[in-house]
């Protein structure tokens, strides 16, 4: 643990995650004598309240990192380009929960309970991964250590709270003209920066961020590439496909995985991530008990359940994977990035 009085900076302290961030350093009680809170230029002067003391949002500017140790970026990509590297020249050490720094090779990309000893080799900057790939890949690594991941296809069922809080309030609109038999224009789903937009209510897109050449979306992509990248698997086979919900929080994820070794049973498979760091286990059937993303709301934990074993090979399993991805996917995991690097004797 450090033995240096802490001053931490979070960057986004009016968003949404950011305040998620705050949450969860209240609630894991993390080690600090100095908060400062930064946003941008327009949400500076808001007053937060934080553990019973009121804390003004100051401007997100480089001299705002004069002395800070720790930044929890969540402000947006753009913001991360720009103030990362100024706040690891002033002395800070950086978890962006941005996509700004993921694929960077200089950067590690970590989930504590997966690849913690990354953590060692950064150079300022640590990465939050994509909300989607944190839960998958937890739940992936034990049974990787146990049975030897060979591939993976995923689907994912996504909250639009991934959207951010514009996306929420375009479902909750949409879904009340809809009931109250009134018309209404799409704007924001799929993706702000596209052509076109859809209906989200009563609605599924499978569209998650901008296509791709190959006909994979930017959401899709980051899963497959920050899980070959976390899992240090580059050979792995893998592929995703990344389905908008009108659901406000919680991604779902239907995960095929086949691994090396053969003859696993379905209680094996339960017994490993029953075991797992961070997972909790919601596997049966016969009493309709399985992981539901209205039940993962305010909850860290990773949940499992709806395991079986494909029915055409004795080395691959099915599973259904829920997680909050503002909690676990995002401010928790970054805090546990934190936590890690006190332990490590990095902070």
């Amino acid at each position: 643990m450090s033995s240096k009085p802490l001053h931490i900076a979070v960057v986004g302290a009016t968003g949404a995650v950011g305040q998620q961030m705050l949450n969860t350093l209240e609630q894991k009680k993390f080690p600090f004598e100095k908060l400062t809170l930064l946003a941008s230029r327009r949400s500076a002067g808001q007053v937060i309240e934080f553990k019973g003391k009121s804390y003004t949002v100051e401007e997100a500017t480089p001299a705002a990192f004069e002395g800070v140790h720790l930044a929890l970026f969540s402000a947006g990509g753009s913001v991360s380009k720009a103030l990362a590297h100024e706040a690891v020249k002033r002395g800070a050490i950086v978890v962006d929960n941005t996509s700004a720094f993921r694929m960077d090779p200089e950067v590690p990309l970590v989930v504590p309970e997966v690849n913690e000893n990354d953590l060692l080799n950064h150079k300022g900057i640590i990465a939050n991964p994509n909300c989607s790939t944190i839960q998958m890949v937890a739940a992936l690594k034990p049974l990787h250590e146990k049975l030897g991941l060979k591939k993976v296809v995923v689907s994912t069922y996504q909250a639009v709270s991934g959207a951010g809080a514009k996306a929420i309030e375009e479902l909750k609109s949409q879904a009340k003209a809809i009931l109250e038999d009134k018309d209404f224009t799409p704007e924001i789903l799929p993706c702000g920066s596209d052509k076109k937009h859809y209906q989200i209510a009563f609605n599924a897109i499978p569209q998650i961020d901008l296509f791709q050449e190959n006909g994979f979306t930017y959401e899709e992509m980051k899963m497959m590439n920050e899980t070959k990248k976390i899992m240090h698997l580059e050979d792995l086979h893998i592929s995703a496909t990344c389905v908008r919900l009108p659901v406000v929080t919680g991604h779902s994820e239907s995960l095929y995985a086949e691994f090396e070794k053969a003859g696993a049973s379905v209680q094996e498979i339960r017994d490993i991530l029953s075991a797992a760091e961070g997972i909790t286990l919601q596997d049966s059937p016969e009493e309709q008990i399985y992981p539901m993303p209205a039940a993962s709301v305010g909850l860290p934990d990773v949940f499992v359940g709806r395991i079986r074993k494909d029915p055409d090979s004795d080395k691959a399993f099915h599973m259904w994977i829920v997680s909050d991805n503002l909690l676990k996917g995002a401010a928790w995991n970054s805090v546990q990035i934190a936590e890690s690097l006190l332990k490590l004797g990095l902070l």
